[in-house]
């Protein structure tokens, strides 16, 4: 049974939801109000905490115990760092607005990309890791935060001429918006929409790779929505490209922001078909391998805790524990769990 339902069925019936929601209401009108009031957002950054990435990489900093976290600073000290590296301590301002603390405390993010990499990292005692190895360094409640970061950064670098008029646009203290200075178009974050789901045949589940995948990576299959489909087509019509197969039921689990390729909207969904009708017919252009994997195959791949050094060759290694993938992984082994229980 899964810990989240096992949480929701011991707990009282009564519970004051107004207490609980409380803190979640307040963080969320302070949010949306340093969005709408660009000086409220200028003076929530002089006492906020900035998260620094590197033509897209973000700053970890290293534990004692050998824990990797992404590091926050003041403005005062990204100021400081700015001028000691010669760069101009205005590069400030281009900070985006990403969240806040519990305790009301504006986050943003900056990429200080003109920077000397060597050189930075020795004045903030970190490095610069790409995101992708950054996913599997980050405990769960981090790594949202970095990838929603990277993606913000990512689409005010890619955004800064109006698709229409092809004049400049310019972006409002926080970031969450650019206006086109001709035509006064707004335009805001989009993210792509993509299916991901993993497949049963009620003893063994299916996973892919594809080549750029880091040797003996496997992963729930998924696909981009076409122009005019709804989730459900994209799933039957991905399946049926990839792997040759028809499913007979499809049942929906959560979603999860994504950073890759640029910035997906990922859909969760567990699919059944038929043992008698789950040879697999993989097309190799779009997938390296697919594959039946079984219980105690995923259940013992589940148990490792770190990504293979340079070099292994593991016969299967799962996405790291907060992508969406691991978690439909782990939610299929649950419930075959359970299943097998009550038989």
């Amino acid at each position: 049974m899964s810990p989240h339902l096992k949480l929701l069925l011991s707990a009282p019936k009564h519970l004051p939801t107004h207490r609980c929601c409380s803190g979640y209401v307040s963080r969320m009108r302070y949010l949306n109000r340093l969005k709408e009031d660009d000086e409220a957002c200028a003076a929530a950054l002089q006492d906020g905490r900035v998260f620094l990435f590197h033509r897209l990489s973000p700053l970890l900093q290293r534990s004692q115990r050998g824990t990797f976290t992404p590091a926050a600073f003041t403005c005062t000290d990204v100021q400081s760092v700015l001028q000691r590296l010669g760069s101009d301590s205005a590069l400030l301002k281009e900070s985006v607005l990403i969240g806040c603390s519990e305790q009301n405390q504006a986050q943003f993010c900056l990429d200080v990309g003109d920077l000397d990499q060597p050189a930075a990292e020795e004045e903030l005692k970190g490095k610069f890791i790409d995101l992708r190895k950054a996913f599997f360094l980050l405990r769960g409640g981090e790594a949202p935060l970095v990838a929603k970061g990277q993606a913000l950064l990512r689409w005010h670098q890619t955004s800064r001429f109006c698709s229409s008029t092809g004049q400049p646009t310019t972006r409002n203290q926080a970031g969450s918006q650019r206006v086109c200075s001709s035509s006064g178009i707004i335009y805001y974050p989009k993210m792509a929409p993509v299916v991901i789901v993993l497949v049963s045949d009620g003893e063994r589940c299916l996973l892919g790779r594809q080549a750029s995948f880091p040797a003996g990576l496997y992963s729930a299959l998924a696909g981009f929505c076409d122009m005019g489909e709804t989730l459900e087509e994209t799933l039957n019509r991905e399946l049926a490209e990839e792997v040759g197969l028809e499913v007979d039921s499809v049942s929906y689990s959560s979603s999860q922001h994504w950073p890759f390729p640029h910035s997906s909207f990922m859909v969760g969904c567990h699919a059944s078909v038929s043992p008698t009708h789950s040879q697999l017919k993989v097309d190799h252009t779009e997938l390296e391998d697919a594959r039946w994997f079984t219980l105690e195959e995923i259940t013992a791949a589940l148990q490792v805790k770190t990504p293979p050094r340079k070099g292994d060759t593991p016969s299967l290694w799962l996405p790291p524990k907060h992508a969406l993938a691991n978690r439909l992984i782990t939610e299929w082994v649950e419930r075959l769990r359970f299943g097998k229980e009550r038989e």
